[in-house]
């Protein structure tokens, strides 16, 4: 018999790969809704942070380091340019491909996603402690090493 609205079997939730399903799900959602509110994407956030982390970069290698596909990168670039958040300039190498650098508009950006960014992280960690939120920070970083960047 099942006790009350939304309950689940308890295969279901002790069990680590759906309650990170979960969890990614409610992340997902709330990251989206407050980078949208803030004007940006989450593609945005990771295109800026890498410019503002590794400096100037081709498309390509942008998208190689943040995982983004490589049609998704070109639009996710056009809008930044049209913020004045990143600057294309030719590769002197191979003038057919672009290098692309943050601005200093894009450096102000960036901090103001990275607080809505930490906002997010409160919220999603609300009920941890600070230790808590370290320990399980760690395991996860274990993790994503292990199955996603070996």
């Amino acid at each position: 018999m099942m006790t009350g609205e939304g309950a689940q079997p308890a295969r279901l939730r002790n069990a680590p790969s759906w309650l990170i399903a979960q969890l990614y799900a409610y992340s997902h959602r709330v990251r989206n809704e407050r980078f949208a509110a803030a004007g940006f994407r989450s593609y945005h956030y990771r295109l800026l942070a890498a410019l503002a982390e590794f400096g100037p970069a081709s498309q390509a290698t942008l998208g190689r380091s943040t995982g983004i596909d490589r049609s998704d990168v070109v639009a996710a670039l056009n809008e930044l340019a049209g913020k004045h958040l990143i600057e294309r300039a030719p590769d002197p190498a191979d003038r057919r491909r672009n290098i692309i650098s943050i601005t200093p508009a894009g450096r102000r950006g960036l901090d103001e996603l990275d607080e809505v960014l930490a906002e997010i992280q409160d919220e999603l960690l609300a009920p941890l402690t600070s230790e808590e939120r370290d320990r399980l920070t760690g395991m996860l970083v274990r993790l994503v090493e292990h199955h996603v960047r070996p």
